[in-house]
């Protein structure tokens, strides 16, 4: 008897008991169903988590101002006014294994240009803040040594300003207003997209950090116009960070003339920190619900051996006439393990759809990512493949051992 005649037969035999077929096979689906979506949701983080950590530049260490103090109270760290420019020169300056040292201070304003305008993030950089993010200039230039040192009105846009505002056409050369101040834009940003808070990193306008402190921003920082909202580091390279972080915390700790016993007036991380542990949790969701996912195809396993079992059961006459007239011991066995792999299969190629429209509605309803991938559909097809094998075996075992003059005579 070949496969296909066993694997024939076994088909019949299933659609005779159609409904207890459909009622085996479920938890099969489930499991199935569930080990797609979450492996595709778990793809999905690693892939946006890759992807954020690339646009927001490799290496990178944040310097956050410490914590302000309001009477005995300790406001939130970012509060204070700690940070300024003269450190980021001074950092730029003595620490080694370091690319660039990037000073920013912002402020949310009004850009208006003709009839159109925007509410956007007004940012004061210098050209080592583009170096540090790894950002590129789609159209135009950067800024010149002259406009950051002669607080020049000039201004580099996000692609989100030039849409709104410009109607996506390059507009280098052309005039707006921050506030009641007018800005030639000299450059055009390449599209960088979501950042790690969810917002949108080309919805910014970029000045010379001279300009924002004396024109624009100007003294909102407790009245000190040197104090930084922030001050990026790029290290060398990823071996290096260690040592950065060692010696930017030596350098801010003399330069600010702490002593010993005194904690930190900043905070220092690494941004890809946050979204590699935010990747972390996420894998491990989805190994939690992988693992329950397992036990449902544990569950739709021992429902097909009990099913097997039972048709083992109703066929044994039938059994025994197919032996009587020639019928192998091994034709026996891959007949009724041909219906148990079926019935697995059955379940897994339905799991497969069922998760994939899963999946899809968790990226719809939930904005997880979701990378559904052909890897994940084949690893849950040949795990309800082996569930169907190793369930299927026993039953299969046992149907071929009846004695087939005992099975003639089964009532």
């Amino acid at each position: 008897m070949y496969l296909l005649d066993s694997l024939a037969i076994g088909l019949r035999s299933l659609s005779a008991n159609l409904m207890r077929s459909i009622l085996t096979v479920l938890g099969i689906v489930i499991g199935v169903a569930a080990v797609v979506c979450m492996i595709s949701v778990g793809s999905g983080a690693r892939e946006e988590v890759s992807e954020k950590i690339r646009t927001l530049g490799a290496n990178l260490l944040l310097i956050r101002p410490g914590a302000q103090l309001s009477g005995a109270a300790r406001l939130e760290s970012g509060t204070g006014h700690t940070l300024s420019e003269d450190d980021a020169l001074a950092l730029r300056r003595d620490l080694a294994n370091v690319q660039a040292v990037a000073p920013l201070l912002s402020r949310p304003m009004q850009v208006v240009a003709g009839n159109s305008n925007w509410a956007t993030l007004i940012a004061g950089i210098d050209n080592d803040y583009l170096v540090a993010r790894e950002w590129q200039v789609g159209s135009g230039r950067a800024f010149t040594l002259d406009e950051l040192e002669s607080a020049a009105k000039a201004a580099i846009i996000g692609a989100d300003i030039s849409e709104a505002l410009f109607s996506g056409v390059p507009p280098v050369g052309a005039t707006l207003r921050i506030g009641n101040v007018p800005f030639t834009v000299v450059g055009t940003l390449a599209r960088k997209g979501q950042g790690a808070a969810n917002r949108s990193q080309d919805d910014i306008v970029f000045i010379p950090l001279s300009t924002a402190k004396s024109r624009v921003v100007g003294a909102v920082r407790g009245g000190s116009r040197e104090a930084m909202d922030f001050i990026l580091v790029k290290a060398a390279d990823e071996q290096s960070i260690p040592e950065v972080k060692t010696g930017i915390t030596s350098l801010l700790r003399a330069r600010h003339h702490l002593r010993s016993d005194a904690i930190d007036d900043f905070s220092l991380e690494n941004p890809a920190d946050v979204l590699t542990a935010r990747e972390a949790a996420v894998r491990t969701l989805a190994y939690l619900l992988i693992a329950v996912a397992s036990v449902s195809l544990l569950v739709g396993g021992i429902s097909i051996m009990n099913v097997m079992l039972v048709s083992v059961t109703e066929r044994t006459r039938e059994i025994g006439l197919r032996m009587a007239v020639g019928a192998q011991r091994r034709d026996i066995r891959r007949q009724f393990l041909a219906e148990a792999v079926a019935l697995a299969l059955a379940g897994g190629s339905l799991g497969v759809i069922v998760g994939c429209i899963g999946a899809a509605i968790i990226a719809w309803q939930a904005s997880w990512p979701v990378l559904i991938s052909p890897e994940s559909i084949l690893l849950s097809c040949g795990f309800a493949g082996v569930v169907g094998i190793t369930f299927g075996l026993y039953p299969a075992y046992r149907a071929s051992r009846l004695d087939p003059i005992v099975a003639l005579r089964f009532e």
